[in-house]
């Protein structure tokens, strides 16, 4: 069975968000599957990209495919796809006019990144006519794809050979669907859909008409599929969504657990397991020293690691903090963004210059140190399609305190008897319950004994990717033989 997966990024070749940490290990996942886990047939799955000018710094020599044209009014656009391997996983990667040197993955300019993923979702539809491998599934990501599928839809009318490919979309953020495309669309000549069940403004928005047009959604955690029907976090969508109901399905993401084990993992100062966890506290002292904060071991050490924006609570936190002022804690904060919030991470660290780190930029080996060192990941996102930074934290035993919102709920257990949960949950989006929260938190801390059974019970959770991989598996083969 052949799966042909469309992505914006995929690691190790380029990577900015979550996204690019799915599309890089969901499909060498899928195609390690074999007996017993899986008994359905062998996946070839193959990854396209586009040929981001941060691609082609790693891969030198890729194998030249094909070139072909670009169906653009007035004068159609030159393609060219190439081929490479990583790690066994067979990559294409298109390149053409609108994917420009030295452009970002995501630019400042919207409209720029609507014709350059317009284009790529066209121009994947165009080199399968040059390939001697033909998908069984066309599974998209995101509103940067979506537009693939709708125009496939589009061509399988009448064009044969595209008649028997099934369609799946993945949504990994609903909000951004593409809006700053509606030119591009029509650029390109795809059609304003007339369908009755989307709304109006939603017509020629990539993303809304890829769930039109897909044969299966899946949504990135199993809460995510079910809030994409309620008005909070449906974005307008969730009336169309009901009627497509049957076709979500909500499968959480992965950890790539090779890459996120304390055990191994180079970044630590001190690596350490389950079994060896009293050894992890070398790490904490010795981040407390690197930063300048005070060496204390009893004092529980908060971190965040994040995205600075609305939808991650970052504010929530900030003013949760404040109110906590009497009690006994230390916060350190990496990340960017928002230049407000930026501000107000600044800002929470003049006022507590005793405890508080802000530390505002991109850095992956300080954050493996963090989640290596922290007591407690704060997560007080205001909606959470997944989210990785939970699971990570578990995995090297740094308890999460998060808002009880998609992935966020399904990954994080929070009983009434402590010794059962793997971290602290809170409901309501506000300072308030994410305050109530942490004072559960750092009354619990002072209890060796049970603060151990909650880091290892989060250290024992399975987010490996084989498990998703199988969900994902047998929604293609359910597919697949539709077509039969």
């Amino acid at each position: 069975m052949n799966v042909l997966f469309l992505a914006s990024e995929a690691a190790p070749l380029v990577k900015v968000g979550g996204l690019g940490d799915v599309a890089g290990s969901l499909p060498p996942a899928l195609r390690r599957l074999q007996p017993p886990l899986w008994s359905g047939p062998q996946l070839d799955v193959r990854l396209v990209l586009p040929f981001h000018e941060e691609i082609k710094l790693k891969v030198r020599e890729p194998r030249f495919v094909a070139s072909f044209l670009v169906d653009h009014p007035g004068e159609d656009l030159p393609a060219k796809a190439f081929l490479t391997e990583v790690n066994g996983l067979p990559v294409y990667l298109i390149e053409g006019p609108p994917i420009l040197p030295d452009m970002p993955v995501y630019s400042s300019d919207a409209a720029l990144d609507g014709e350059k993923y317009v284009f790529f979702s066209l121009a994947v539809l165009e080199m399968l006519k040059h390939l001697d491998w033909q998908p069984d599934i066309l599974h998209a990501n995101d509103w940067h794809t979506a537009a693939s599928l709708y125009a496939l839809q589009i061509r399988q009318k009448d064009q044969p050979e595209f008649q028997k490919i099934r369609k799946v979309l993945s949504i990994h953020n609903l909000p951004f669907m593409g809006k700053d495309a509606e030119e591009a669309m029509i650029k390109y000549g795809i059609p304003r859909s007339k369908d009755k069940r989307l709304p109006k403004w939603a017509t020629l928005f990539p993303l809304p008409l890829g769930l039109l047009a897909a044969d299966r959604i899946i949504a990135v955690s199993p809460g995510y599929a079910r809030e994409i029907l309620t008005p909070e976090f449906g974005c307008g969508l969730q009336d169309f969504l009901k009627t497509r109901r049957s076709s979500i399905t909500g499968i959480l993401n992965g950890l790539d657990q090779d890459s996120w084990n304390p055990q191994t993992d180079p970044a630590l100062i001190e690596r350490y397991s389950i079994e060896t966890l009293e050894k992890r506290s070398l790490n904490k002292k010795t981040l407390q020293e690197d930063l300048s904060l005070p060496v204390e071991s009893d004092t529980p050490l908060l971190i965040i690691i994040s995205r600075l924006d609305q939808q991650k609570g970052i504010d929530i936190a900030i003013a949760g903090l404040r109110q906590m002022a009497n009690r006994n804690w230390q916060l350190v904060l990496l990340g960017t963004g928002d230049p407000l919030l930026e501000s107000d991470c600044r800002s929470l660290e003049a006022e507590f210059p005793d405890r508080v780190r802000a530390i505002i930029r991109f850095d992956a080996g300080f954050a493996r140190r963090m989640y290596a060192s922290g007591d407690v990941l704060l997560m007080p996102s205001r909606y959470e399609p997944c989210g990785l930074a939970q699971m990570i934290a578990m995995r090297y035993g740094c308890v999460p305190l998060a808002r009880a919102t998609g992935g966020l709920r399904d990954t994080i257990q929070d009983q009434d008897d402590p010794a059962q949960s793997t971290g602290f949950l809170f409901e309501e989006a506000s300072p308030q319950a994410f305050a109530q929260a942490l004072e559960r938190a750092l009354i619990l801390y002072p209890n060796t004994e049970i603060w151990r059974m909650i880091q290892r019970n989060g250290m024992q959770q399975d987010f490996s990717w084989e498990k998703s991989a199988i969900e994902y598996a047998k929604i293609y083969l359910e597919l697949a033989e539709q077509t039969k």
